[in-house]
């Protein structure tokens, strides 16, 4: 199958990433070693703050990653973080593809020149499915998944050795000239920490803020903020995740142990890393995953303070509301963890690493294709809200706002690797200053030191969430913005400031939304040309059988576990059995005006009920009940139920056990004679795709063929799963399970031409569980290419036999959303958008994924969505629009630092600068608007205030019109002075085109 098929390239891509990134000029690094104290990562001798990105590489295409490595560094990354995803490269138990490794991947980046993070976990949660385990674990006897059990530590250690040996076969590790600095091993497991105010001992100050001291830190440092606890906005991921280490028990203690021993114990030569876990042993580092970490203290006074997963966003699940969290916040967040000691910090959807101090979070978000969301319920779409968005195009203000902050930090990186421990200053109540420099291990502050000697950066922060406070540190006056930290990389000049956003925001929209079908006979080819030349065919279909379709069915006493029949090769399992009902039934039902119904006690994900090819009706949910009425006929009637999975289960304890379909009694209720118990009864099953039951050492089968004949099998565990068909042979290949569809391959290249399609006309009626092709030709251009699916319902959807994934225009509530204040803890729920529409209508196709013509797109429709609407879309950022005020900081990258690292900025013109950019192949075409001055609104809805100079159209088109990126200086000098007094703010809306079309826009 395609999802499977689609596995194949993932083995290639973990060594293809990384030799991306250690290619610099063509060659790899000089070997160099990787060490840690306590205050940050070692890296050839010199302590490193590191900012890093993450990327999961299974979630981009091999054609996409050398632009987002090349965007990641240009945003301020220097490491690369990814998961290794174990069902990814061992799809079969024993068989881990060869990771074929040539030099001639080396030109993919050239010069990226950033290291690596290797998370091989071999649990990565990540909304993957199935956390990232292949389903075959969940089937070795006696396994028990994250804890002190041998089958899962014998195959745990195989794995990740496997994987460590390969890096070093490779010559991947630092110490081999390669870009790997560090390794993971566990991840999510030990949350005990965020159960508690971290042992923090609270002395209330005030009404609203505290001090307080961490208890157990061996350096008993004032702490002075907002409480931890609050901080880490926690709750809702506790509620999710649980302390899965607490659910074992002393076993789940002694898997830690074992776990940290046995990679210890592999010789990889770079530091070990446990995220969340905080009784990691020994020499494993354990680091910190949490929207906030800057009150974080590792177990040890000996290890750094890592911040390995910085959640820049939220996922989003099918039916919900969009997450966002504002770039003020997230910037708020990093700066702190820097300024409170942090060393290393990883986006979890971008990329920034580890050197002299870092932090990690996603900077690229991705797409789930195929079948691997995980679950139950997470879209298709990972794009988390990241810095890069799923199509690789850059999400503005948050890419931009985050460079400049990664660019502050790195002006004062050789004070922050220079202090053992920052010197802490209270500047008012709800107000603190952190400053680093050699001599800030002393107990009083000589102000006469910080002016007259090097490597002195301070980091002044207010917490207060709603008003601004003026301070004064070091004899000059500073105002600092609610919820935001400056930065200081001197001790002295201000460069950027968390909650001030020069950056510009940017509009992506989608353009070109050519229908696939058209009000011309859907028997002709029609062509539409919109920049770009497009065409279709007719649309065609064929239905899905409702039931059992292959010969090679069973029948089985009792109700199969959903994935041991499946083994996740589908989302769909039918159930099927025969019920009698007697004129007796029909009478009382018609006499007492009731009818019977399907009970039954839990079900996941989804649940269609037919009755004799009908639907009766739909339950969706996560173990819940379901009570859905039915109408039978007198005599024998068919009840057929199809199980559905939205993903299987990727966290929590336990994760083997919790499987699909159907838990408890399932019975037929509103009987004449009483309900009739339906959990042993006779089912109808596809042959099965290498099921079997574990009874006691054996392995017993007990199958009804299609003609009543009875035969039993007793076999030792160690041999192949086989099943009988009805002619009673031995079956032990591929067997046809899920939709017929699925199993002939209907939406791959020459398979699709022997399924018997038929046309669909515009006046057939909507349908259900039918599958529907047409071709399309690819637009033109290099823009990222969309599916709008917004009018289909639930179903997949491939493209040249490539798996986009699942669709369902599942709708989220009309409420819950809300203006976005920035200030104040956030967490998942405090942002959302996209009230009363669609969680999810386009679809990334990867344009490596395209002809130039006659494109095969296949739809799997459930419940009867309209393919005539569905639509070819571009998607690009189309407006930029900017504000910069007088007030704001010169432009970050204008500052530079002595390369003596003796301290000093220099700076030549303090004028703050608007910076305008189209994506790459854009120009800027026309100026929508333009306003220095008093301007009020925002993005797309600017308009001239009282004050504005006339000129300012001019100026900026001037300065921008027919180019990709422009600079216009905010500042009287350059507009007039159009009210004196006031301070000034230079606002600019602009739009892009593609520069093809450049020259007729502009005249």
């Amino acid at each position: 199958m395609e999802a499977e098929r689609a596995w194949i390239w993932l083995p290639w891509l973990l060594l293809w990433l990384t030799v991306q990134l250690a290619v610099v000029d063509g060659k790899f690094f000089t070997p160099f070693n990787v060490s840690y104290d306590h205050r940050a990562l070692i890296i050839d001798g010199k302590r490193r703050m590191l900012n890093s990105a993450g990327i999961h590489y299974p979630r981009a295409t091999p054609e996409m990653w050398p632009d987002l490595i090349a965007k990641s560094k240009e945003g301020g990354a220097d490491v690369i973080q990814t998961y290794v995803f174990w069902n990814g490269h061992e799809p079969v138990r024993g068989q881990v593809p060869l990771l074929i490794f040539g030099s001639s991947s080396g030109w993919l980046v050239g010069s990226s020149g950033l290291y690596l993070h290797l998370r091989i976990g071999p649990y990565v949660c990540a909304e993957w499915n199935f956390g990232g385990f292949p389903v075959w674990l969940r089937d070795i006897p006696g396994i028990e998944f994250r804890t002190d059990n041998a089958p899962f530590k014998e195959e745990m250690q195989r794995f990740v050795k496997k994987i460590v040996d390969l890096m070093r076969e490779e010559k991947l590790f630092s110490w081999q000239g390669g870009p790997i600095i560090m390794l993971q091993v566990i991840s999510s497991y030990n949350l005990s920490i965020y159960n508690t105010d971290l042992d923090c001992v609270i002395q209330m100050k005030s009404a609203q803020f505290f001090e307080f001291e961490v208890a157990n830190a061996e350096q008993n440092i004032l702490l002075f903020g907002y409480c931890y606890f609050r901080m880490l906005g926690l709750g809702k991921i506790e509620n999710e995740y649980g302390n899965i280490e607490g659910s074992f028990g002393q076993k789940g203690k002694e898997y830690v142990k074992w776990a940290a021993n046995m990679a210890l114990g592999l010789g990889a030569g770079v530091p070990w890393v446990m995220c969340r876990q905080t009784d990691a042993p020994g020499e494993i580092i354990d680091a910190c995953n949490a929207y906030y970490c800057d009150g974080y203290k590792p177990n040890s006074y000996n290890k750094p303070t890592l911040w390995t997963e910085d959640w820049d966003g939220w996922y989003a699940s099918w039916g919900g509301r969009l997450p966002h969290r504002p770039v003020e916040d997230l910037a708020f967040a990093v700066a702190r963890f820097f300024q409170r000691g942090g060393s290393f910090q990883n986006y979890y959807m971008y990329i920034p690493l580890l050197e002299k101090s870092s932090t990690w979070f996603q900077y690229f978000g991705g797409t789930n294709f195929g079948r691997s969301a995980g679950g139950p319920f997470y879209i298709t779409s990972y794009d988390y809200d990241a810095p890069i968005d799923e199509y690789g195009l850059l999400n503005e203000p948050k890419w931009g706002h985050l460079k400049d902050l990664h660019a502050a930090i790195k002006l004062c990186e050789p004070a922050l690797v220079a202090a053992n421990s920052p010197q802490y200053i209270k500047l008012g109540p709800q107000q603190e200053a952190h400053v680093y420099h050699e001599s800030t291990h002393a107990d009083n502050l000589n102000f006469s030191i910080y002016r007259s000697e090097s490597r002195c950066s301070a980091f002044l922060a207010n917490i207060d969430e709603h008003s601004s406070a003026a301070v004064t540190f070091l004899g000059e006056k500073y105002t600092l913005p609610p919820w935001s930290v400056s930065i200081l990389p001197d001790c002295k000049n201000t460069v950027f400031n968390t909650a001030k956003v020069g950056a510009q925001t940017s509009i992506k929209m989608v353009e070109l939304g050519l229908p696939l079908s058209s009000g011309v006979s859907l028997n002709q080819r029609f062509t539409t040309k919109n920049n770009g030349c497009h065409a279709t065919k007719s649309w065609m279909t064929i239905k899905e059988p409702i039931g059992v379709w292959s010969e090679t069915n069973f029948t089985v006493q009792g109700i199969l576990e959903h994935v041991n029949v499946t083994k996740d090769s589908s989302d769909y399992l039918w159930y099927i059995t025969r019920i009698y009902i007697s004129d007796e039934d029909i009478s009382f039902w018609e006499e007492n005006n009731i009818g019977p119904a399907v009970k039954i006690d839990s079900m996941r994900d989804v649940l269609r009920v037919f009755v004799n090819g009908e639907l009766a009706g739909s339950v969706i949910g996560r173990w819940v009940k379901v009570s859905q009425p039915v109408k039978f006929v007198q005599g024998y009637n068919e009840l057929l139920l199809l199980s559905q999975t939205v993903g299987l289960q990727n966290y929590g304890a336990f994760l083997e056990r919790d499987g699909a379909g159907f838990r408890g009694q399932i019975k037929l209720v509103g009987f004449r004679n009483g309900d009739i118990d339906l959990s042993k009864s006779l089912w109808t099953y596809q042959v099965l795709n290498g099921f079997y039951l574990l009874s006691s050492n054996l392995i017993h089968y007990k199958i009804l063929l299609s003609d009543r004949r009875t035969k039993n099998y007793r076999r030792k565990t160690s041999d192949p799963p086989e099943a009988s068909n009805s002619t009673g042979q031995i079956i032990t290949n591929m067997l046809p399970v899920g939709l017929k569809g699925e199993f002939l391959k209907v939406y791959a290249g020459e398979e699709t031409e022997k399924a018997g399609w038929t046309d669909y006309t515009s006046e057939a009626d909507p349908s259900i569980f039918t599958w529907y092709k047409t071709y399309f030709d690819t637009p033109a251009g290099t823009d990222p290419v969309a599916l709008d699916l917004g009018s289909m319902g639930k179903g997949q959807a491939w493209v040249n036999g490539h798996h986009i994934g699942r669709y369902w225009t599942l709708v989220a509530p009309k409420d819950g959303c809300r203006v976005c204040d920035y200030r104040g803890a956030y967490n998942s729920d405090k942002c959302e958008f996209n009230c009363g529409k669609p969680t999810q209508t386009w679809y990334h196709v990867p344009r490596s994924w395209l002809k130039d013509e006659d494109n095969l797109l296949v739809i799997f429709e459930e419940t009867g969505g309209n393919p005539l609407d569905i639509s070819i879309k571009l998607r690009a950022a189309r407006l930029i629009c900017s504000q910069v005020s007088e007030s704001h900081y010169p432009p970050v990258h204008k500052w530079s630092i002595s390369s003596s690292f003796d301290g000093k900025l220099s700076l030549n013109d303090l004028t703050p600068e608007m910076n305008l950019r189209c994506q790459d192949g854009y120009v800027i075409s026309s100026i929508e608007f333009a306003s220095y001055g008093t301007p009020h609104g925002s993005c797309q809805e600017f308009f001239i205030g009282k004050c504005h100079a006339s000129n300012s159209s001019s100026v900026v088109s001037e300065a921008c019109l027919g180019r990709n990126n422009c600079s216009i200086r905010v500042s009287n000098l350059v507009f007039g002075d159009p009210c004196r007094g006031v301070v000034k703010t230079l606002a600019v809306g602009a739009r892009c085109i593609p520069s093809s079309n450049a020259g007729s826009a502009l005249f």
